[in-house]
């Protein structure tokens, strides 16, 4: 009779639920776990931290519809992941932690690393749950797969005790579980779409506004197709970016504020009235906005504003009934309204504003400078992965989107370090699929140093990513040299040195060339250029770009001084 350990019994069936990618740290007690899941023909990816691995495993769940998963030892692994699992959760991003714990018969009794990761993992996951024995192995990742993507998606949290990894069982007795299918997709009721077309019908300042719950439904296609026929103006929310190129001409984008501020009528499709649309309400909004909203979630109807109209379930589907509906009513929204005069006329303002930003001739370089001379040079069809605050915001501004899933950033949860795990799975998962793609990671010096030794993970897989730090010396804003120096003389820097500055000129590039990548060392636009062609040129060697730029540099005054930051 044939035995199986746990581990092999782990890796079986997860790739009985086409789980493709594992990312992990490993160590006692899951090791095993790891090296039964290259056997079984699942990609493991060992990172040198473990909330990298988390944010990697939720990026591929993302990019791919399918979990990524993250593979931790107990104890103080373990906690390392909760910051990428509530990242995952409150992305809407399927995700599943294994995570390894102490053994049984050591409970209670003080066990190397124990700690009640049952319970603890229960506030940041959608499922949280320990297999009873052996046997319940594959139903219970049947179940966490199948719960991750369900629904609104989330990440799922296995724990499993130490003395599984090893525990011999006996083939004949486990019950195989099929691969979960893909969500099933609901549509809207027939008369929520057509007060919603009724509504648009009506508006006289519509504005729609497309969420990265939308680029997650795969419909980039259906709303095309919706834009071009209604004629409406289109506002993406920052990882929705690509689902309809920013280039289009119905993309007001560089007339946010203006197109909140004023709208009476806004369609939501997959986007969430949180902080990043300011909760739906005044100042931001108009008090009477009428808001027609699309989501698969119920429990997100209503939630900050009373919607007009509300729309349940799955973004492509109900894209494709609105467009039956438009379709029958003749639906075109007029491009030379006053409406769209106004909203190009701010576009027009504000994309002067910035065009005199970025070609400022003055060194050291602004971030503006900086983006206009990397938009001029990275494909469009790249894979963008952004954060920092500064850097994140501007370049979400000035760099465009040509195609869905194709920008990762600080999300909803705004969360700092999920650069380089991000990066790390989107190249993993391109190679795959589009080996011609190309990954460029663009962060804050600050933003780098989360998780600055990936680089090596990089490196050490061979990953052709092109980094971009954008190095203003500190958090938000820092010292030059002089001013370092300077400040110094005041005392020991713990007491002297303001706390939102490093360390000046500080040479991450080496970082790079210390694991073999090439390193650039850039302060002017024309050592930038050559910097990346030469690393775009290089598709098989990682390379970093450290640019140094004015440390005071910020974003431009924006056009509503006495409204909030608006951040992402």
């Amino acid at each position: 009779m044939e035995e199986l350990s746990g581990a092999q019994l782990i890796a079986e069936a997860l790739r009985a639920q086409n789980i493709e990618y594992m990312f992990g740290v490993v160590g006692i007690p899951i090791t095993e776990v790891a090296v039964a899941a290259q056997a079984a023909g699942i990609k493991y990816i060992g990172m040198r931290n473990e909330q990298s691995a988390c944010y990697a495993a939720s990026a591929v769940g993302y990019l791919t519809g399918r979990p990524g998963v993250c593979l931790v030892v107990s104890g103080p692994g373990f906690l390392h992941t909760l910051g990428g699992m509530a990242n995952a959760t409150i992305n809407c991003w399927p995700l599943i932690v294994i995570g390894g714990s102490s053994d049984r018969n050591q409970e209670t009794m003080g066990a190397f690393q124990e700690f009640p990761q049952v319970e603890a993992a229960r506030l940041y996951n959608k499922l949280s749950v320990r297999p009873s024995s052996l046997e319940a192995i594959p139903a219970v990742i049947e179940k966490a797969v199948r719960t991750s993507i369900y629904g609104r998606p989330g990440s799922c949290y296995i724990d499993i005790p130490g003395d599984f990894v090893n525990l011999q069982v006996n083939k004949s007795s486990v019950k195989y579980v099929e691969c979960c299918p893909p969500p099933p997709v609901s549509t809207a009721e027939h008369s929520a779409v057509s007060e919603a077309a009724a509504l648009i019908a009506h508006a006289k300042q519509p504005l729609l506004i497309i969420g990265k719950g939308a680029a997650y439904s795969r419909a980039e296609n259906n709303i095309r197709k919706l834009v071009d026929l209604s004629g409406l103006p289109f506002l993406p929310t920052p990882m929705a970016k690509g689902v309809v190129p920013d280039n289009h001409p119905n993309c007001v984008a560089a007339a946010r504020s203006t197109a909140l501020l004023h709208a009476d009528v806004i369609i939501l499709l997959g986007a969430r009235l949180n902080w990043i649309l300011h909760f739906g309400l005044p100042p931001r909004f108009r008090q009477d906005v009428k808001v027609i909203q699309i989501d698969v979630c119920a429990e997100e109807m209503g939630n900050n504003v009373r919607p007009a109209a509300m729309l349940l379930g799955d973004i492509n589907a109900i894209t494709k009934q609105l467009l039956e509906e438009f379709s029958k009513r003749s639906l075109k929204y007029p491009s030379n309204s006053e409406w769209w005069k106004r909203l190009r006329e701010k576009m027009l303002n504000n994309e002067e504003r910035s065009k005199d930003l970025a070609l400022q001739k003055s060194l050291p370089m602004n971030y503006y400078t900086v983006f206009h001379h990397i938009k001029e040079l990275v494909p469009k069809d790249c894979i963008l992965v952004s954060e920092g605050a500064n850097t994140m915001d501007i370049g979400r501004t000035m760099l465009p989107n040509y195609h869905p899933r194709q920008r990762l950033d600080a999300g909803t949860f705004g969360t700092m370090g999920v650069g380089l795990g991000f990066a790390i799975a989107a190249a993993l998962v391109a190679k795959d699929r589009t080996p011609e793609k190309r990954v460029i990671c663009i962060e804050g010096d600050s933003a780098f140093g989360f998780s600055g030794m990936e680089v090596e993970t990089i490196c050490r897989y061979n990953l052709p990513i092109l980094i971009i730090i954008v190095n203003n010396n500190g958090i938000y804003t820092g010292l030059d040299a002089g001013s370092w120096k300077e400040m110094l003389q005041y005392g020991d820097p713990v007491t002297s040195v303001p706390p939102v500055s490093l360390l000046p000129n500080a040479h991450y590039e080496k970082i790079m060339s210390a694991f073999g990548g090439k390193g650039y060392f850039v302060n002017t636009p024309e050592e930038l250029q050559n910097a990346v062609k030469a690393s775009l040129a290089d598709k098989r060697t990682p390379s970093l770009i450290n640019v140094m730029i004015d440390p005071q540099s910020e974003r431009k005054k924006q056009e509503f001084p006495w409204l909030t930051r608006s951040n992402l």
